[in-house]
Order: C-alpha cells, then structure tokens, then sequence
C-alpha cells in the first residue's frame, strides 16, 4: 500500500534521486546528442501525437535515440549498461518513459481503489474509524495516479507531484494509525461504541493540527529549495513509514510484550485471530522494498527492480484492506454490556 507499503518514497526515492549518472555524462552520448540536434532540430520537426501529448521535444527524442543506439552497442560489447539522468534505458511506449511502472502503478490504483469499495460495503456507516480507512485509500490512490503520470513523463513538476502525493499517503497512514490504535476517534451515538463523551477530542484536534504542519512544511521545504532534497526526502519518508509499521507491529505483539489496547470493547489481553496480519504486512512491504536495494538493468529494457516493486504492492494492498475490513468488524468494537 500507498503508506509504508509504501515505506513507500524511501528507497524508490533513492532509485530516481541521482539526474546525472554516467551514460549522459560520457562524451560518446553528448556528441550522438549535439549531432542528432543538428540535424533534425533546426527545422520544424513534427513529432508523433503520442510524443507531442507527453511533451517530448526534439532534443528529447534525440536524448532517447542516442541512449538506445549507445545501449545496443554496450550489449553487443558485453560492456556495463549505464544509467541516463538517474534511470535506466527503457523502451519507451506511446510516449510513456517507463511503461512496465506505469501499468503497475494503475494497477495499485485499481488495488486501493477495490479496496475503497470493500470499505464502503462492509464498514457500518456508524464506525468510527471508517472515514479515516476511506481517506487513507482515496490519497493513496491519489498516490498511484502521480506515480503513473510520472513514469509516464519524468519531468519536474510530474516528479514534484508524484513525491508529494506519496509523502501526504504515507504520512496520513501514520495519522489514522495513531488515531486507531490509541482510540483518539470521535465518539458518537452508535451501537458500534458506547455514547459517553471522548475526552480525547483536544489530542485528536491536536494531533491532526502537527500532521498538517509536517505535511506542509515538508512540501514548502522542498519546494522553496533551489535543488530538491532527495537525501532529506528519503529520510522523511522512512522515519514516517517506520513510525507506522513499529506501530502496527506492536498490535500484532502478545499483550505482554505490547503497549496497545486493541480494542475498546475487550480487555487488553484481547487477540483475535487477525492480529497477526500487521506483521505480515511489515514483512511483505520491508521484503518489497528490498527490492530497490538489487537494483539492475531492465529485463529485455521493460521491467527493472522498481517497477518490480510497484508490481509487489499490489498484493500487498489488498491484504491490508481486508486486515482494516476484519478489525472493523470485530465485535470487540462493541460496548461491553452491563
């Protein structure tokens, strides 16, 4: 998922954070460049719709023949492929810079999105947690729309939006946790919860007014920068996406060992069959995010260990709803009776 599932920008951050690498810096692409340009770019060049609705240039398409034609050869030579502009050689597919990440990355829209829906289906209207499940499935897929514009079209202000929307899912995965685990929810009139007054509205009123000025002030930081900040972004997003897993872990932990009270209904002693679904989870995405820590050439120039990773949330995601589905279900939601 969008969240840590994401641990989310970190190290898929880390993969695109380098925008000089040493394919074009070398003087072999620099020269096939400025040539292709000579040639093809002083006239008026009409480029394919599909590359004109992408805002390819002329120079861009010269960029991309030469990073191909150079390729080819290093492959022919059992040479090293290098890398251009931080990323790898792919072919390219209607316009679309990096296809295989694109697919999966609508992919887990469709995931968070099935996931919305199994929310809104089996969630009572009355629960308190449900507005917060359903905010975190609309910014993740929030989320995956950017990532897919932005392998569709590296460029930055697509790059700009695709970090942010992934820091805004991340950080609002770390929001409800904290706002479910230590039962900080508003607490109305429902046969789910029992009716007396929260005294914890002033810590929920608070809590929500620091993620907002976290979130904000990180998005400013970055943005009234001269250059981005990949080092500090990527930190960013691992400190948020470790905070939400450890939580989580700590709810799948024995009471013994854990600090959480799971259920406001039940005892803390209190462990249904489904607690032990967040410490999957934590597995799967740190197991995912490895991923980008093999990092290679793409197979056949399609697919590369980050689009592999996208690919890898997908499940992912789906395991997560139904774990937030099973614990808004559980009767321990239910006020005891007298």
């Amino acid at each position: 998922m969008k969240r840590t599932l994401l641990a989310l920008s970190l190290l898929s951050a880390l993969a695109l954070s380098v925008h000089a690498s040493s394919g074009d810096r070398a003087d072999d692409f620099n020269r096939c460049v400025w040539s292709c340009q000579s040639r093809t770019c002083q006239s008026d060049v009409s480029l394919p719709l599909s590359l004109r609705l992408t805002r390819w240039t002329c120079v861009d398409d010269c960029k991309y023949g030469c990073m191909h034609l150079i390729t080819d050869h290093a492959i022919q030579q059992n040479a090293p492929v290098q890398q251009y502009y931080g990323k790898w050689p792919f072919w390219r597919f209607a316009g679309m810079q990096e296809p295989a990440s694109v697919l999966f990355s609508v992919l887990n829209f469709v995931a968070h999105a099935a996931g919305a829906r199994k929310i809104r289906a089996r969630v009572p209207d009355g629960h308190p947690m449900k507005k917060y499940y359903l905010g975190f499935a609309y910014a993740s897929m929030n989320a995956w729309v950017w990532s897919s514009v932005f392998h569709t079209r590296d460029l930055p202000t697509t790059e700009k939006l695709d970090y942010f929307s992934a820091a805004l899912a991340i950080l609002y995965g770390l929001y409800y946790t904290v706002i479910r685990l230590f039962h900080l929810y508003p607490v109305g009139r429902s046969r789910l919860t029992s009716t007396s007054p929260n005294p914890k509205s002033r810590i929920l009123a608070a809590w929500t007014a620091v993620c907002a000025c976290v979130f904000l002030s990180h998005i400013s930081y970055l943005t009234l920068l001269p250059r981005f900040d990949y080092t500090y972004n990527i930190i960013y997003n691992l400190v948020v996406g470790m905070a939400h897993n450890l939580l989580w872990l700590c709810y799948s932990l024995p009471a013994r060992f854990s600090i959480i009270h799971r259920y406001p209904g039940r005892p803390k002693t209190y462990r249904p069959a489904h607690a032990s679904k967040p410490a999957l989870f934590a597995l799967l995405t740190t197991a995912a995010t490895g991923l980008e820590l093999f990092d290679f050439p793409p197979w056949g120039r399609i697919i590369d260990a980050h689009s592999l990773w996208h690919l890898a949330t997908v499940p992912i995601a789906v395991i997560w709803y139904d774990f937030l589905v099973d614990d808004a279900s559980d009767e321990g939601w239910k006020a005891p009776r007298l």
